[in-house]
């Protein structure tokens, strides 16, 4: 199989590896790159468990080709953080019991930190809206946005 080399920007840091023809960018990050924060869940972007932003928008990294991503931004769950301290939004999934298996938690994780940079203050169907594509099976939803919402309004500690 025919590898192309990808660079790429990953969650502010310049990276490079070669992508296999064909290869997604779910697989390219878990098995190439060693970002293992996206998960695997459905493999046919109905699940939102490998949610990803490309340039700033959210991606379902199963159906993207890894080529696709060369000399762009991709930022995952494992960008949230600064070094030990908790992105707010990641904070607030703690302190609202929000992940529970935790399987979701990365996608849920991105797709509401996207929602949050391009409006820091949802209501509260923005926020459901912006988490429809992300399936979870253990929280029943509320503590998830009552997570973000806590984020929104500045009720989260950093």
């Amino acid at each position: 199989m025919a590898r192309t080399p990808v660079t790429f920007t990953l969650n502010g840091i310049s990276r490079s590896a070669f992508a296999g023809e064909g290869q997604n960018l779910l697989d390219f990050l878990r098995r190439d790159v060693g970002d293992m924060t996206p998960k695997f869940g459905c493999g046919q972007g109905t699940c939102g468990a490998c949610t990803v932003t490309i340039d700033g928008k959210t991606q379902l990294s199963c159906l993207v080709l890894a080529q696709a991503v060369d000399g762009r931004e991709v930022r995952t769950a494992a960008g949230l953080a600064d070094g030990v301290t908790l992105d707010p939004l990641q904070q607030a999934f703690m302190d609202h019991f929000a992940a529970q298996c935790g399987y979701c938690t990365p996608g849920m994780l991105v797709s509401a930190r996207a929602l949050l940079d391009r409006n820091p203050r949802p209501s509260r169907d923005e926020v459901i809206e912006a988490i429809s594509g992300n399936l979870c099976r253990c929280t029943g939803y509320e503590p998830i946005i009552t997570a973000i919402l806590a984020v929104a309004e500045g009720r989260a500690r950093a």
